[in-house]
């Protein structure tokens, strides 16, 4: 590490917390909101999102442009987010490689999810096509972010990290590294029969990635149903996905454009002091990590 390390790290911003945040203010170094709802210009939600631009930079995170379908990109979708860029101004927009849209019935319906992707050669091509459609249009580097799967694919020709790093190689994009969707994913496939530690078996993860392509790291809580573990974004993060995290922070710190971290909190929302308090001990660890050596 290096004295010219930059960490900033936000917090989701969702609506219970809009009057709350907007009243409190509290020393944040960004937000992050869902593109899509604030898509309808003019209203109450873009004048609450403006109002919050006044104090802190805003993050635009997608949940809807579908980067791996073939079916390719909803033109009115990137009109809308294009539109919304432009006014806001962000200081990143990120979305997800998934799919969501595909034929049915004579058209092309959006299936409302974040379905994975076959980490094929194919897929692979599909999905750079489309990031860099998004960049084209919206003249800016797209973050795209892996998944938490509850499905895969039965043949691959590359693992999600090596899959991630070409698609970051091809197209100039960033990635968004999840550490809780990659924790979700170790302990689905312990279940499944894997041996493997879930807690190293991440950090191996983070090890194939290009560390320079990572712009920022999501954490989040999950919730164990027994016989699967979803990522509900509905709890305080656990020690083994701050662990993860810690090795995240000197795997990708170094990168040039600095390194965000968000906490995310959608279902089951605490106060506000709750989602401070994580952003905190995120804070604490950069601290730490800022004090290694290289």
């Amino acid at each position: 590490m290096t004295d010219s390390i930059l960490f900033t790290t936000g917090i989701g911003w969702r609506h219970p917390h809009y009057a709350s945040l907007l009243e409190a203010r509290p020393e944040l170094d960004f937000l992050e909101v869902h593109s899509e709802n604030f898509f309808a210009p003019g209203g109450a939600a873009r004048a609450v999102l403006q109002e919050a631009r006044q104090t802190y930079p805003i993050s635009l995170h997608g949940v809807g442009l579908a980067l791996g379908s073939a079916a390719g990109i909803d033109p009115w979708h990137l009109a809308q987010l294009a539109a919304l860029v432009e006014r806001i101004e962000p200081v990143r927009v990120s979305d997800h490689a998934s799919f969501a849209r595909g034929p049915w019935g004579g058209t092309t319906v959006h299936a409302a999810d974040l379905l994975p992707l076959a980490f094929h050669r194919q897929s692979l091509d599909v999905l750079c096509a489309n990031v860099q459609q998004v960049q084209d249009r919206l003249q800016r580097v797209l973050l795209v972010e892996n998944l938490s799967a509850y499905v895969s694919f039965s043949s691959s020709d590359m693992d999600e990290a090596e899959f991630l790093g070409e698609l970051a190689s091809r197209t100039g994009c960033g990635l968004l590294v999840d550490v809780n969707n990659i924790y979700v994913n170790a302990l689905n496939a312990r279940l499944a029969g894997s041996t493997d530690d879930p807690v190293r078996a991440c950090m191996a993860w983070m090890e194939r990635l290009p560390p320079h392509a990572v712009a920022e790291l999501h954490v989040a809580g999950h919730k164990d149903c027994g016989d699967i573990v979803i990522d509900d974004h509905g709890s305080r993060v656990c020690d083994p996905v701050w662990q993860i995290y810690r090795h995240a922070l000197t795997r990708f710190g170094g990168a040039p454009q600095g390194l965000a971290t968000l906490v995310e909190w959608d279902t089951d929302i605490p106060p506000l002091q709750v989602l401070l308090d994580e952003a905190a001990r995120a804070r604490a660890f950069q601290a730490h990590a800022e004090e290694v050596p290289a």
